[in-house]
């Protein structure tokens, strides 16, 4: 804590009741757990409607202030939005608990039965911001994995988690839970994510979700330990032996689909002997559908595109843009990944079985593809429900953090006597 800007007893009050109810939630039982995950399902689906009306007041705000359109998306909830996070609350439900699970044991020549199992970190953080879903998201990730979730989601979503919250502290308490374990600092504001950044000794870990600046300010700024999610560079090289309509197809869905997360491609690196047949396509059907084409010279002689700059190799663009360059063979697309890429995910579209082993063996991100979509890069997608985010750093966790990513673990050991000589 700074003496310019204390902490005032309110927020320490939160604090201590959050820190409360991380030590009842971790020690509920799974059939406890998974009836907390079944009323908020419930309840996210009964007000649907007013969660709509909430939103509808933060898409109108941010759109009057010129919010950016990757932005506005990733704020907007649909009905059917909603009922997508209510079958990944559901399916996180399904899941199986990993509280209590053994990584790893055995019995020592001495007769002690040694064990190391899975717990939950206790009290959660997440600052986070236009993302009312990651509210939803993370909690019952929490909530499964034993934890209780203090959440900053930002005044962009105000009104939403607004509404979110209380959906989830109705559900916890509709099945004798305390409110606590899912609570908000949104209501002090920009300090109350300082604040958060500095509860030390409250918060047991940190995650943060979002541009590349705020990641950067909890990362430097954080006196709780940070579990870093990055920014996606995200490429895709297109080696001299792959099918060209499978790429096309490829490319288009992992730029369009969804352009404005981070699994979006935002970089396409084609080999320069698959270039005149593959880009003149690739450009076109990505132009069909509003993408802004920015290439190298040879790219720009094989298609209408706008020239592309250093800067643009450099670009997460989160929007309908990407960029093309034609690269001379692997090895040119594997120094070009790593002098840019940070880390997320690469894909290769190739049929040669040996280039592809290689790709996976050399590029170092935590995700890794051969053949799809880098939109597959996902908590939901893997199985997981939901994440709380996509680690790109290598401590604890790394790639999209589901249920077991939320636990940290401790030794059992059970002896009958044993002293040490």
């Amino acid at each position: 804590m700074t003496s310019e800007n204390p902490m005032d007893a309110a927020f320490i009050e939160r604090l201590t009741a959050s820190k409360e109810a991380s030590r009842v939630i971790g020690q509920q039982s799974t059939a406890s757990k998974d009836a907390a995950l079944s009323a908020i399902a419930k309840n996210l689906a009964a007000r649907s409607g007013e969660i709509i009306e909430a939103n509808a007041l933060d898409m109108a705000a941010g759109e009057k202030n010129g919010v950016e359109k990757g932005l506005l998306d990733r704020l907007l909830l649909t009905p059917e939005r909603i009922d997508g996070l209510v079958s990944a609350v559901e399916q996180i439900r399904g899941l199986a608990d990993p509280v209590g699970g053994v990584v790893r044991g055995s019995t020592l020549a001495n007769g002690l039965r040694i064990q190391q199992v899975r717990v939950p970190f206790g009290l959660i953080g997440a600052i986070y911001e236009a993302r009312p879903n990651v509210t939803v998201d993370i909690a019952t990730l929490c909530i499964k994995s034993g934890n209780a979730a203090i959440l900053r989601g930002g005044s962009l979503a105000e009104n939403s988690n607004r509404v979110l919250i209380d959906v989830l502290q109705e559900a916890l308490e509709s099945v004798g839970l305390p409110r606590g374990i899912v609570a908000t600092v949104d209501d002090f504001g920009r300090t109350g994510a300082t604040w958060l950044m500095r509860a030390r000794g409250y918060v047991d870990v940190l995650i943060p979700r979002g541009s590349a600046q705020l990641i950067e300010t909890v990362v430097t700024e954080s006196k709780v330990p940070v579990i870093e999610t990055g920014s996606g560079n995200v490429h895709i090289f297109v080696d001299e032996s792959a099918d060209i309509h499978n790429a096309i197809d490829i490319i288009v869905n992992a730029k369009v689909q969804r352009p404005s997360v981070c699994n979006a491609v935002e970089t396409v690196l084609v080999h320069r002997d698959e270039a005149s047949a593959l880009i003149p396509k690739v450009v076109s059907s990505l132009q069909e559908r509003g993408v802004i084409v920015h290439g190298c010279e040879e790219t720009a002689a094989l298609a209408s595109v706008e020239p592309a700059t250093e800067a643009d190799w450099d670009t997460e663009y989160l929007s309908l843009e990407v960029a093309i360059k034609v690269v001379s063979d692997m090895e040119e697309a594997l120094e070009h990944i790593q002098r840019y890429s940070t880390g997320h995910t690469e894909s290769i579209l190739t049929n040669a079985i040996d280039r592809a082993e290689e790709f996976l063996r050399r590029v170092d991100s935590s995700t890794v593809m051969v053949n799809a979509s880098t939109r597959f890069t996902d908590g939901g997608e893997f199985g997981f429900g939901a994440e709380v985010g996509i680690s790109t750093q290598k401590l604890h966790a790394r790639g999209p953090m589901g249920l077991a990513e939320l636990t940290s673990t401790k030794w059992l050991v059970r002896g009958d006597g044993q002293v040490r000589a």
